[in-house]
């Protein structure tokens, strides 16, 4: 996209939620938002490139913490991180990132089309292999045993046991 992409986030955002918001130019967030990509707790493995967009933003031992351990966390964890612009009242979010896209549209769009070329520059190869490797590698895990036990203890309402794997 040329465009730039800004996002209004309420409520959970687990998973593609989040990972989605990685390839977006700006976020703004509710008091109420959740954050969580649980991918290893399913038996599978980080989407969207999240394993390339995280370590480069936030580093790699932050990154690890998020994508091996799965755990939720808050709008102002993510603002602290830098994953998000903003934290907002949940009513106020909308109108927010509107304003916000508003100031956008009065800007230069053929200098906002090069800044955004600009920064998505450095990454854009990086990305597209990132997003073939992790598509592969998810679809195989999704398939797997370890993710067949994620969703059977999901239904089960109970925690999986991966003890018997290696």
């Amino acid at each position: 996209a040329t465009k730039p992409v800004v996002a209004a986030v309420n409520g959970p955002a687990v998973g593609i939620g989040t990972t989605m918001l990685l390839h977006c130019d700006m976020v703004f967030a509710g008091t109420n938002t959740r954050f969580q990509m649980p991918f290893v707790n399913l038996g599978l493995c980080p989407e969207g490139a999240s394993s390339l967009l995280l370590p480069s933003w936030l580093g790699r031992v932050r990154a690890a913490e998020l994508l091996m351990l799965g755990d939720a966390f808050t709008a102002d964890d993510a603002a602290r991180l830098g994953l998000i612009n903003r934290v907002c009242d949940p009513t106020e979010t909308e109108v927010t990132a509107r304003e916000i896209c508003s100031r956008l549209a009065k800007q230069a769009p053929a200098a906002i089309r090069a800044t955004k070329e600009l920064l998505n520059r450095p990454t854009q190869a990086q990305l597209k292999d990132t997003l073939i490797a992790e598509g592969g590698r998810f679809a195989g895990l999704l398939k797997g045993p370890e993710a067949a036990e994620a969703f059977r203890a999901f239904g089960e309402k109970r925690n999986p046991d991966f003890s018997s794997f290696n």
